[in-house]
């Protein structure tokens, strides 16, 4: 696995891919938080607070990880190195967990960018006033969280088509749909009853609880289980190609 992680990781952060999505994430959170005029920018909120932030994250990640994930496997099977990869004494689970601990490791750096904009809020904050560092570190959970579980996607739909484009669009549509699908078809109130159990089927609901400043074991496991499965299945993936 390490062999595997290093290899990745090298190609993230010897080249550009990493420097690029922390800055493409911290500039376009800015550009909301800080300077265009709509309902998340932090002066029109009036609150010293990163819930603007939580709340646009997602969706930057939406579209940023399947474009880091997208090439992982799908490159290496388009190219035949896969079958390179099969030939080391490696096995097939340490070939996934390499790649997506690699992952992991460039929405960490990403995250790790944006700690500035709590220094900038401290410098907003009227006397006797204190940012509420719990609600902001369980915010930041919650978006690791989410980012991991996007991770899980989009190296799944990597490893089932040979095309990038396809992988990218496919990890687009999944995330959207497990972020906010179920939430939305929730709100329809179609099932009833039935209807509290779909909302909780999308991280939306388990991501909120985070943002609220609980951590609450039951929205840990939701993810680590949701993702600990994607990853099983990408693994199961590999060994067919095998």
């Amino acid at each position: 696995m390490w062999t595997i992680f290093k290899k990745e990781f090298s190609n993230f952060y010897l080249g550009l891919t990493a420097y690029l999505s922390a800055a493409t994430f911290v500039i376009v959170s800015t550009l909301f938080l800080w300077f265009f005029d709509n309902e998340f920018n932090v002066f029109n909120t009036g609150n010293a607070s990163l819930s603007s932030f939580f709340f646009i994250g997602p969706w930057i990640f939406l579209f940023m990880i399947p474009a880091l994930t997208m090439k992982l496997i799908a490159e290496e099977h388009a190219n035949g190195t896969l079958l390179w990869l099969f030939t080391l004494p490696i096995k097939n689970n340490q070939i996934i967990l390499g790649k997506y601990f690699a992952v992991l490791s460039v929405v960490i750096f990403c995250l790790i960018s944006t700690f500035l904009f709590t220094l900038t809020l401290e410098e907003f904050l009227i006397p006797d006033q204190e940012l509420d560092y719990g609600t902001i570190f369980s915010g930041y959970l919650g978006l690791f969280f989410l980012g991991s579980l996007f991770a899980a996607i989009g190296l799944f739909t990597s490893s089932i088509t040979k095309n990038q484009v396809m992988a990218y669009v496919l990890a687009v549509f999944f995330c959207f749909i497990i972020f906010y699908g179920f939430e939305g078809l929730a709100s329809y109130n179609l099932f009833g009853t039935m209807d509290f159990y779909v909302q909780k089927m999308g991280s939306f609901t388990h991501y909120n609880q985070f943002l609220k400043g609980i951590i609450d074991t039951r929205d840990v496991l939701y993810f680590l289980i949701l993702i600990g499965l994607l990853n099983q299945l990408t693994i199961v993936n590999i060994e067919n190609k095998k």
